[in-house]
């Protein structure tokens, strides 16, 4: 199986204009994102996803890959699915751009992980209360063979009693995909959970597609607003 990794990287964010060219340490935020994934061993090759060439020229300078995408796709997976129309592959794993502290090892877990399905994501257990209940913070749950049951900005599962106890999930939004099943679901319409949840994944479950979700230890800290910055900046001080 050869498996692509795709960075689809837009300049024009709404919170946060100019994202993938922020400074983290010294180097822009698509460029630590591409490090990270060419350091996974299940990837065949990397590219970044744009139709800015501002960006195409930053990938360039540090030697990245890029693949100019049109203007009017409407998120990071059709930017993803305009690259595998492109490239010749079997999978693609959609990386989030702004996630630095992405690792290598979580990227692999995914393509390992993706077996037979047509989709898969991650997940890792939720330990704090504050987490649990930020709606930017996506929570899902799933069966008992690890298919999604459903995604949710609500906390999921709700303990109905008092002093009752349930696990909880945060979705970490990477996903990989077999190429014919990317390429059939961005040309399916929008589902109505997907509308009112604004999560994307939604419209494969109410089609009826299985989402594989794995589990895994690490965590990753993304880069929404220009505050998170400086968290980022001091993880990695800290790590080095």
């Amino acid at each position: 199986m050869k498996t692509l990794g795709v960075i689809p990287a837009r300049y024009a964010a709404q919170r946060f204009p100019g994202k993938p060219l922020a400074l983290i340490a010294g180097k822009p935020l698509v460029q630590r994102v591409y490090e990270q994934a060419r350091q996974a061993k299940r990837l065949a090759r990397v590219v970044v996803a744009t139709d800015d060439t501002r960006i195409a020229d930053a990938v360039k300078k540090f030697g990245g890959e890029v693949v100019m995408t049109s203007p009017a796709c409407p998120s990071g997976t059709d930017r993803a699915a305009e690259v595998a129309r492109q490239i010749d592959c079997d999978q693609i794993v959609n990386i989030q751009g702004d996630e630095p502290l992405m690792q290598p090892a979580m990227i692999d877990q995914l393509v390992d992980g993706l077996a037979d399905y047509d989709m898969a994501t991650l997940a890792r257990p939720i330990e704090s209360p504050e987490v649990l209940a930020n709606p930017n913070v996506v929570k899902v749950v799933f069966a008992i063979n690890g298919n999604a049951l459903y995604f949710s900005r609500h906390p999921i599962p709700f303990a109905r009693d008092t002093g009752a106890t349930a696990k909880h999930f945060k979705h970490l939004g990477i996903y990989a995909y077999r190429r014919e099943f990317l390429l059939k679901f961005v040309q399916l319409p929008m589902s109505e959970l997907e509308k009112t949840e604004k999560l994307e994944q939604l419209r494969a479950l109410e089609n009826g597609f299985a989402i594989k979700v794995l589990v895994t230890p690490h965590d990753s800290v993304g880069v929404d607003v220009p505050a998170d910055v400086k968290i980022v900046e001091e993880i990695l001080r800290k790590a080095s």
